[in-house]
């Protein structure tokens, strides 16, 4: 069986428990990026696609490969896969679902600390020798222990409720929001609180996004939202950069709407240095903290993620209905 891998080789001879050497697979590598012609002319004849989470698979790819059965992301993520014209064609989209979920929720939580307790810039002031001066600012304009703050959850999916697992083991109140309200039991055995968009917005002195990324979740962080939030609070993203709307964002971060925020994934990526969100004054630039997408490519999420994949083309191979389809 044929097979276009859309990645880093390094990545899946690290990561994969065995199958690059069988002889029943057939594999292309080609870097992030490629384009469609090349591929075409080199593998357009594959059966199955793994691609990495970031690389585009467009509807014109997935039109000239005839004998294409399953396309599957390396990640969560699927939003750069044309689902539409997957599911024209019959053929299966496929996601790691759950594979990153403690990674992500101990990013959450590092991203959480490091904003309330000034870590970059501690790191910064103690380089340059003010160690001193700044430990008595802060002793002057307070910390906010995590334990004290009230947590609002976009999204209630694996990721956001291993996250809710660990804040409950600091003491934090938590709300979510999805449009659909869990069960009574869910919400029991998580320890969450229901509430609309809007009233968690209101209520939380953290906002921690965690929705996929859909046309209805596109920009959902907007100038209406940040307005709701309480001027003290801050945001946290280690779900996609789309959901947020840079420019609003940038003007509720320079007007002081909100405290600050902290991004694992900001969008584009690759994130440039003149990004609106990267690019602040100043006055403000303090108040943000960056990780460069580091959320869930643990050694574990990868392997759990690689053996999730060939299990799956194994499937195919068998003519065997694959899991975790998302289309």
């Amino acid at each position: 069986m044929k097979i276009l891998i859309l990645g880093s080789r390094d990545r899946y001879e690290k990561y994969s428990p065995g199958p690059l050497a069988d002889p029943a697979w057939d594999i292309s590598f080609f870097p992030r990026g490629t384009g469609d012609a090349e591929l075409l002319a080199g593998a357009g004849d594959a059966e199955i696609i793994l691609a990495d989470a970031i690389a585009p698979v467009s509807g014109g790819l997935i039109a000239g490969m005839p004998r294409l059965k399953m396309i599957h992301s390396e990640g969560v993520a699927y939003d750069k896969i044309d689902r539409a014209a997957a599911a024209e064609r019959g053929i299966f989209v496929c996601n790691n679902k759950g594979c990153n979920a403690a990674a992500v929720a101990e990013q959450t939580v590092l991203l959480m600390l490091a904003w309330l307790r000034s870590l970059t810039a501690g790191d910064r002031e103690v380089r340059a020798g003010r160690q001193i001066e700044m430990k008595e600012r802060k002793m002057v304009e307070g910390i906010t222990e995590l334990g004290d703050c009230t947590v609002g959850l976009i999204g209630f999916g694996d990721i956001a409720r291993a996250a809710a697992q660990r804040l409950r083991a600091f003491g934090c109140k938590l709300y979510y929001y999805t449009p659909r309200r869990k069960s009574p039991e869910v919400e029991a055995e998580y320890g969450v609180d229901y509430a609309d968009l809007y009233g968690l917005a209101d209520r939380a002195d953290i906002v921690s996004v965690h929705a996929a990324v859909t046309p209805e979740t596109t920009g959902l962080i907007d100038a209406a939202f940040l307005r709701r939030m309480k001027p003290g609070a801050f945001l946290v993203n280690t779900a996609r950069g789309e959901i947020v709307d840079n420019a609003a964002l940038r003007e509720a971060l320079i007007a002081g709407t909100i405290a600050g925020a902290a991004f694992d994934t900001l969008y584009p990526e690759p994130t440039p240095g003149d990004h609106p969100l990267v690019d602040l004054p100043a006055s403000c630039r303090d108040r943000v903290v960056y990780a460069p997408h580091l959320g869930g490519i643990t050694t574990g999420s990868f392997r759990r993620a690689h053996r999730n994949m060939w299990e799956n083309a194994a499937r195919i191979a068998r003519g065997e209905r694959p899991v975790n389809i998302v289309s």
